[in-house]
């Protein structure tokens, strides 16, 4: 298993996720958003296995502040999350091709 944890460390979400992890002594990466953010491979990778939808936080400000209800684009709003990490669901939990958005121990322990 190769885990990844792409999150923001104050998300308490992600703060669950990497206990999740210690606990069973499965080794993962952490990721912080807000310092490095997703490559374009990686979001490519991510949006493949959970869709780009389920990505972004429509709760936020900023959600409204950049309309991105208004666009269509998968493209543009590809584009947009790249640039704006604080768009993220989180934490984004990944292995390999797969990956979850969310704190989903039911789906990773199939992973085991």
């Amino acid at each position: 298993m190769n885990i990844q944890i792409f999150g923001i460390p104050k998300c308490f979400d992600t703060k669950k996720a990497q206990r999740y992890f210690k606990e069973r002594k499965i080794k993962f990466q952490f990721v912080d958003l807000l310092e490095k953010g997703l490559s374009k491979g990686e979001l490519d990778s991510i949006e493949a296995a959970v869709g780009l939808e389920k990505l972004i936080n429509k709760e936020i400000k900023d959600y409204e502040r950049l309309n991105l209800s208004k666009i269509g684009s998968s493209t543009i709003k590809k584009e947009i999350l790249l640039k704006n990490p604080k768009l993220y669901n989180t934490p984004i939990v990944r292995n390999g091709k797969q990956a979850t958005v969310g704190y989903t121990p039911d789906v990773w322990e199939t992973w085991e």
